[in-house]
């Protein structure tokens, strides 16, 4: 292609009526025109990257989305590379208009699950190695290895495996307060995951979180589905290995009396996330991922959007789906406590994105911010949940957390998530035990290159092969599918076991 060639396929996309920009489907050569836009191309424009439509004087607002993604920093010229070069941050918002929830099918759906007897569903069978602190750590995982490669599970052919919990907390922190109270609500919860059918709780018996204690503050003691001991008691590592494994023979006995039966498509809970986002992500996997939880949320089930700093810029659009003011300002709340923890530590909400998510055409954490709302589709807002805290509320739900995808997804798992759908434009290699996650690349480029990880390719949406909805109804499909036993690409890789990632607040003394 020369310098001044017309491109006949379309190669932009224009995401609302009042942009004044769009985003390259593909790299545009500078003279190039673009069709649909009587737009010449000025300079070079990368694929995911935006373009101006219109002349933007300095100080005038970036419209993406129909709404504000920053300002110019100067004056740019229509045809020409709007990023981080001649855009800043800014407080300028647009109101956010009434959401209708968009019409989904609601024929009866469902998957084959683990019924419990607290009346959730699980879609996997594991039994948990729980450390209450990180000098457990690695003996749980060592019973976990042995009775892997002992052949131990054979024995239990309704088992899928045992996932050590470990996490490098637990100790030299205060023994009351947010920090302490977030990390055993974390520890609990994901051992309290439907996707867990016994628990083995192994300590080392000096620490902050002790296992007494926290057996009985959490009901545990009796449980034919629990157990607990500590190193220091069993007199050592190598006693306390085969404790461990004597133990988890019991343990193991009890799980493997679950069945899969089959449960409505509205006991299925599914934890939101994107990581490595590119410009792609809010145009195609991140919608497609939103109609998705919108027909799961229409079949009853339960959808929960997560990372506080990372829908910055946008959390007016999701108050305004609140069901109650009361909904409404308990986000706000989580939003405010946000700006004083990042002042604390000398860092701004505005500290985002990556460097990859820039590579990949996005400019400021209000772009970012847009584009990942995305993923919770339309459905009203019935709930704000702290991190790690008990999702009890059906619907779509918000769980506070950072933005780092693992820490989120952990609190996802402790809150009650059974599975994990990740959007990813610039690749993730991200998985999850005990609940699966599915991987969604925002263009077709990075699903061919990273195929092993990658679930679904929802590229297609960009290049109009393909509707925001069909792909939703791939994605809820392909979700029922892996609910029901089908190993997603990071269960069949093997990921899942160093994923466990509990947010550390405070100090550690």
């Amino acid at each position: 292609m020369n310098a001044a060639s017309s491109i006949d396929r379309p190669v932009t996309v224009r995401l609302h009526p009042s942009d004044n920009v769009v985003v390259a489907t593909q790299a545009i050569a500078p003279g190039a025109t673009i069709p649909g836009e009587s737009l010449r191309a000025e300079e070079a424009i990368a694929r995911g990257h935006k373009i101006a439509t219109t002349p933007i004087s300095a100080g005038s607002p970036i419209i993406k989305y129909g709404q504000v993604i920053g300002v110019a920093t100067r004056d740019i010229a229509r045809g020409t590379h709007v990023h981080v070069h001649n855009v800043a941050m800014s407080d300028l918002r647009r109101g956010a208009a009434r959401v209708t929830p968009i019409e989904v099918p609601k024929s009866a759906r469902t998957f084959e699950g683990y019924r419990r007897a607290d009346g959730r569903v699980g879609v996997r069978n594991y039994v948990c190695v729980l450390t209450s602190v990180n000098c457990s750590a690695t003996v749980a995982r060592m019973i976990a290895d042995r009775a892997e490669r002992s052949g131990m599970l054979r024995d239990f052919p309704n088992v899928d495996g045992v996932v050590p919990i470990t996490h490098t907390s637990g100790c030299g922190m205060a023994s009351e307060g947010e920090g302490f109270d977030t990390l055993r609500r974390t520890l609990w919860g994901t051992a309290a995951n439907p996707n867990f059918g016994s628990i083995l709780m192994v300590g080392l018996g000096c620490e902050v979180v002790q296992v007494a204690r926290f057996a009985q503050d959490f009901a545990l003691q009796g449980r034919e589905q629990f157990q607990s001991y500590t190193i220091q008691e069993a007199g050592g590592t190598r006693a306390a290995v085969e404790e461990g494994l004597e133990r988890l023979r019991a343990l193991l006995e009890v799980a493997n009396r679950a069945r899969r039966t089959t449960v409505p498509a509205s006991e299925l809970v599914l934890g939101l996330q994107c990581g490595g986002s590119d410009g792609w992500s809010g145009i195609t996997s991140n919608p497609a991922l939103g109609n998705a939880s919108d027909r799961l949320v229409a079949l009853g089930g339960t959808v929960m959007l997560s990372e506080t700093p990372e829908i910055y810029g946008a959390e007016h659009l999701i108050a305004a789906r609140a069901v109650t003011p009361e909904v409404a300002d308990k986000l706000m709340k989580r939003i405010e406590w946000w700006q004083g923890y990042t002042a604390k530590h000398g860092a701004t909400m505005g500290d985002n994105p990556s460097p990859g998510n820039i590579a990949g055409g996005i400019t400021t954490i209000l772009e970012k911010s847009l584009g990942a709302v995305a993923k919770a589709g339309t459905a009203p807002l019935v709930d704000v949940i702290e991190y790690a805290e008990p999702a009890t509320k059906r619907g779509f739900v918000f769980m506070d957390s950072p933005g780092f995808d693992p820490c989120s997804a952990t609190g996802q798992v402790a809150s009650g998530a059974t599975m994990i759908a990740f959007t990813t434009g610039r690749g993730s290699a991200y998985g999850c035990k005990p609940s699966p996650s599915i991987k969604l690349a925002s263009n077709s480029e990075i699903y061919r290159r990273m195929q092993d990880d990658m679930d679904i390719d929802c590229g297609p949406i960009a290049l109009g092969d393909a509707t925001v909805a069909e792909k939703g109804e791939e994605i809820l499909s392909y979700l029922l599918d892996v609910a029901s036993g089908k190993p997603s690409k990071s269960e069949a890789l093997g990921y899942g076991g160093s994923e466990f990632v509990p947010w550390l607040i405070g100090a550690t003394m």
